[in-house]
């Protein structure tokens, strides 16, 4: 068992502070397993954390960027010789197969690297000007300090792609990580801390946001990734109210659609893919399979016999693919679905894994209600819900009829249909014969409509959010 704490100011915070108590983090795989103890923050600590990172934010901008990168860097270097150790604690915290965590460590040290890179790069553009003697301008300045929000489902990636592009653009961050995953956001920090960050420049609040008070959204940026409703109802109210710029990247109903000319070795694998690995835990899983009613019954025995196979167990044990839902409230969600009230069709695989933790054998659901809760709602579990569609127009009509909007694929053989679903798919990010989930870290991510609100996160876009344009008119006084 590890004890944790909140780390304010270059320090890290204990009862000195007023913490309001402690709380337990088991082991979704075994129950009876406490993996850490952590001393929950409250609002002083949160006001405190703010105010240091205020007072932090002259300096760090002053810092020159290629000098910021070189901690990013440092950092990177520290997760990749600590990609074992950490992938073995997260795997014990959320529940993650090993390799998929040790994937999550490479991605994060990718990411780093990247807005490490980015400290080279070009900060703003010349312009003729149409005044003699005058230089015309343009800068992009750093927004000041940065709110970041984070989820338990990805608790090192997610993290460090709000972390890192905030840094790399010279903004100081208040960081409030999942309390499900105190101890892989504690591994990170530390990190950051070994790599030389200095004090004061990045804070991390452990606790649930409801207790911390209004000090995570009196800040000059807010970044939040979670569900549509706590960022709808709770965070966006609360940092426009600040006068904070506001980014949220929420819930999906992301659609595969399968057309009769598919390559159904491809399909079934890879919406097997999408659908039921990190136990059905992403924001991108593919929720809600569109097959052509000529294979639909084909589709639907080949996904069953997947789900089936596969191996639900001890995320540590080398020959497990599944490893268990995060929390028992997840496993209750998961159950809820598989009601024959939530879905009104028929389940043909699914069902409570072993005994001991919060495991869930990964779910098909036949024939489903369109209008059902399991057809609309996210699911955020290892669950795929099959619709027969006619044609492709049919399938883009019940696809674009959600009010999510992250990724949507298509599995076809047809060039035009392809590019007639890249078309008018309503969604942020298009997939042709590819799983909804495993996307790249360099390119721009982010939903419409319910699925996202404001600047895409990642890559080159991420220098919307975390920097503002300032233009200058330079005139010689001679």
């Amino acid at each position: 068992m590890v004890p944790l704490v909140s780390y304010v100011d270059g320090e890290y915070v204990g009862d000195h502070l007023g913490g309001p108590g402690t709380h337990d983090r088991e082991n979704p795989a075994d129950v009876a397993e406490v993996v850490s103890t952590a001393r929950w923050a409250d609002p002083a600590i949160a006001e405190h954390a703010v105010a240091s990172a205020r007072a932090a934010s002259s300096s760090w901008q002053a810092t020159p960027a290629p000098v910021r990168g070189d901690v990013l860097r440092r950092c990177a270097d520290l997760l990749e010789q600590r990609t074992a150790a950490i992938a073995q604690d997260m795997a014990r915290e959320q529940g993650k197969t090993v390799p998929e965590a040790a994937g999550e460590v490479g991605r994060s040290v990718a990411i780093l690297r990247y807005f490490a890179a980015q400290t080279l790069a070009p900060d703003g553009s010349s312009y003729p000007s149409h005044q003699a003697g005058t230089r015309l301008f343009s800068r992009r300045i750093p927004v000041g300090v940065v709110s970041a929000i984070t989820p338990w489902n990805f608790p090192l990636a997610i993290p460090v792609w709000k972390i890192a592009p905030a840094l790399a653009y010279g903004n100081t961050v208040v960081w409030k990580p999942s309390e499900v995953v105190p101890l892989t956001s504690t591994a990170l920090l530390a990190a950051f801390i070994d790599a030389g960050l200095p004090g004061g420049v990045l804070h991390m609040l452990l606790g649930g946001g409801a207790g911390l008070g209004p000090a995570l959204y009196d800040v000059d940026a807010v970044t939040f990734t979670g569900s549509t409703s706590v960022g709808r109802e709770v965070v966006l109210p609360a940092a426009v109210a600040s006068g904070a710029q506001v980014q949220l990247e929420l819930g999906g109903k992301n659609v595969a659609v399968v057309l009769a000319d598919a390559d159904l070795d491809l399909a079934v694998a890879q919406v097997a893919r999408g659908a039921f690995l990190s136990a059905g835990q992403k924001c991108t899983a593919t929720s809600l399979v569109l097959a052509q009613e000529s294979i639909r019954a084909e589709l639907a025995a080949r996904l069953s016999a997947w789900a089936a196979a596969a191996v639900v167990g001890d995320p540590r044990a080398s020959a497990t693919e599944i490893g268990p839902l995060a929390t028992a409230a997840q496993l209750e969600r998961y159950e809820s679905f598989l009601d024959p009230a939530a879905h009104g069709g028929t389940v043909i695989a699914g069902g409570r894994g072993p005994a001991g933790g919060h495991f869930a054998r990964p779910a098909v659901i036949c024939d489903a209600d369109p209008h059902s809760r399991a057809s609309r709602d996210e699911i955020f579990a290892p669950i795929a819900v099959l619709e027969p569609v006619a044609d492709l127009s049919d399938a883009l009509r019940r696809a674009n009829e959600t009010h999510f909007g992250l990724t949507a694929s298509i599995f076809t053989s047809e060039l035009a249909a392809a590019y007639r679903f890249i078309d008018e798919i309503e969604t942020g990010i298009v997939k042709v014969n590819q799983e909804s989930a495993g996307l790249e870290f360099h390119v721009p991510f982010g939903g419409i409509k319910d699925s996202g609100y404001g600047p895409a996160e990642q890559g080159l876009a991420a220098q919307e959010f975390y920097t503002r344009s300032k233009t200058v008119y330079l005139t010689h006084a001679g």
